[in-house]
């Protein structure tokens, strides 16, 4: 496998690109919940407001991008701050190389430079190398949704893996930091 290059999104530039990995995510299988494909505007517009609070990574090789991994707030209310959900995606034909694990261990580190506490992953099941990578970089079953989404004609549950980003403290944590 070539090295690949992992950098920041721009959200102009690398909205197509990583829409094309994301389409058939959505197209065929509940790997994403989403029914349509959103536009390239739309998916930019994602990156950006992302962004503004959190990493969005791309991994580029041999000047093509094969893969993307960003972190969102885990809940929007204000207690939930120092927690955040992260979500990985490589194109089909880079899968079982090292790439989801490349971009999610630049994605953790970042998040950890960035004061986040807890990183949650949530996975549709059954889905055994999403879930043998994040156990891999040390994510930890939590819990799962039984039933909570409908797509394709049938219900799915979601599984939860959780990974403390700092070490466990009773003290009241700094507050997170911008991407950086």
């Amino acid at each position: 496998m070539t090295a690949a290059t992992i950098r920041t999104a721009d959200s102009q530039r690398d909205a197509a690109a990583c829409l094309a990995i994301y389409a058939p995510y959505v197209e065929k299988g509940a790997t994403s919940f989403e029914e349509e494909v959103p536009t390239p505007a739309e998916f930019g517009q994602r990156i950006a407001r992302t962004l503004e609070t959190h990493p969005w990574l791309v991994a580029a090789q041999g000047g093509e991008t094969v893969g993307y991994s960003y972190a969102i707030p885990h809940r929007w209310r204000p207690a939930y701050r120092w927690a955040v959900e992260t979500s990985v995606y490589v194109s089909a034909d880079q899968q079982r190389r090292g790439m989801g694990r490349a971009l999610c261990m630049e994605l953790l580190e970042r998040l950890r430079r960035q004061r986040f506490h807890v990183a949650c992953a949530g996975i549709t099941l059954p889905n055994e190398a999403s879930i043998g990578l994040h156990e891999s970089l040390g994510f930890v079953p939590v819990g799962v949704y039984r039933r909570i989404g409908w797509k394709d004609g049938s219900w799915h549950d979601v599984g939860w893996w959780q990974l403390d980003l700092q070490p466990p403290s009773e003290a009241r944590p700094a507050e997170p930091l911008p991407p950086g």
